[in-house]
């Protein structure tokens, strides 16, 4: 923003969220307002970037995310791992990458931990995150702070009685890379009784949490956005909910969600321009609210985290509920070797190397793969899929709703 620390503090204190037009507003003036305590109630979006440091690939990447590795093998298309009507006929595919990112498998992120910690400061409203990874469970962040607009592993459920499993009861089989059927009488030797994490597919709704939780954002007071493309709807309308003199922080590799100028100085009106403008092109009679930092989350939240004075609160957090995390695994990898699961407790032993992040995203990446590669000769539905991908709804739904509808919007990964 201006160059002096005395310039950048009267912008704190004095105009931002508002800065005039031709001044750009940075992290110190988000730090300003939680420290002057005009940010109490945060609401978080996070995106599949927020994980990826984790060792966890991100799904839409052009050369390292999940579809653009699966584009060339057998699925009728890259997103089939994540279609309803082909985990039915060939569940192999998805149980293969629920094996690999399977709850305890990765530690959280340093963002992961900065949303506890701002729960900690008593500034946080709520977490509406893509993730199906459950980093933010494991993080310890209350629960009933999070919404996961497309569903986790944290629980599973039958397709066919909806009987509900936790996912530590099918985490065996998991862990064995088979794939799980209903335990029900009722359901045994039936096929069709896939028990499938709650995850949401390509053609099914979103959950009820999501539609009941939206209101959250009437009465935000700073909407901090990170690691998404903003391309998946509902999640992405959900940055034009907060109030319109809300300041809106993105944390990003790159620039999303901004307005479209050309159409925006055509009708030279605020309200047609709901996206993220942080250069003032709208001409906001209000200013400018929004504020970017273009870089990997975990960089932007230790920035920010510096200007509050929190980083080393920050570094004790991840210490010692990692200690915790090691500890679990010590003892899982204990009772798994007196049961004789060597393959299991090696993988609890792998997860507690130190591996770089994008190893541990090949080896996601090419466990799904190998197992796509593998069925190709008993592939059972790609024609029948073909012949339905038309129906089959890709971009998520068209509009939104204040609460949850008899046919819920569909939603993508």
């Amino acid at each position: 923003m201006a160059s002096s620390n005395a310039a950048a503090a009267q912008v704190t204190k004095q105009t931002f969220p508002g800065v005039k037009h031709g001044e750009q507003p940075g992290l110190e003036d988000v730090a300003g307002l939680i420290k002057a305590g005009q940010a109490k109630r945060v609401i978080v979006m996070a995106g599949a970037g927020i994980s990826t440091s984790a060792g966890i690939p991100d799904f839409r990447s052009p050369e390292t995310g999940l579809y653009a590795n699966l584009e060339k093998y057998s699925l009728p298309f890259p997103e089939a791992i994540f279609d309803i009507d082909y985990f039915v006929e060939q569940p192999e595919a998805f149980y293969a990458l629920a094996k690999e990112l399977y709850p305890g498998n990765f530690k959280p992120t340093p963002t992961h931990y900065f949303f506890r910690l701002l729960h900690e400061k008593k500034v946080l409203k709520s977490v509406f995150t893509q993730n199906i990874d459950t980093l933010e469970r494991i993080a310890g962040l209350d629960e009933e702070l999070i919404i996961e607009a497309h569903g986790s592993f944290a629980e599973a459920e039958c397709l066919e009685c909806k009987k509900v499993y936790t996912k530590e009861s099918i985490k065996p089989q998991i862990e064995r890379g088979e794939v799980v059927y209903c335990t029900e009488p009722y359901c045994q030797g039936n096929d069709g009784a896939l028990v499938k994490p709650k995850i949401v597919f390509f053609g099914e709704g979103l959950p009820k949490q999501f539609f009941d939780r939206i209101s959250d954002f009437s009465t935000c007071d700073l909407l901090i956005v990170l690691g998404t493309s903003l391309s998946v709807q509902p999640f992405a309308s959900l940055v034009h909910r907060v109030p319109s003199t809300c300041p809106r922080l993105l944390l990003n590799l790159e620039s999303v969600g901004e307005v479209e100028t050309a159409r925006t100085r055509f009708f030279s009106s605020a309200s047609e321009a709901e996206g993220f403008d942080f250069d003032g092109v709208t001409k906001r009679k209000e200013g400018i609210r929004d504020v970017r930092f273009l870089g990997s989350t975990d960089e932007g939240v230790r920035k920010l985290c510096r200007e509050l004075g929190w980083e080393e609160e920050l570094d004790e957090l991840m210490e010692r509920q990692n200690k915790l995390l090691d500890e679990e695994r010590r003892k899982e990898k204990e009772i798994k070797a007196e049961k004789g699961d060597e393959a299991s407790s090696a993988k609890v032993e792998k997860v507690e190397e130190e591996v770089k992040p994008e190893e541990k995203q090949q080896e996601v990446i090419k466990a799904v793969v190998d197992k796509v590669e593998e069925d190709k000769s008993v592939d059972k539905s790609v024609d029948k899929l073909a012949e339905g991908v038309d129906r089959v709804k890709l971009d998520g739904a068209e509009g939104e709703a204040e609460a949850a509808p008899s046919s819920p919007p569909k939603a993508t990964l």
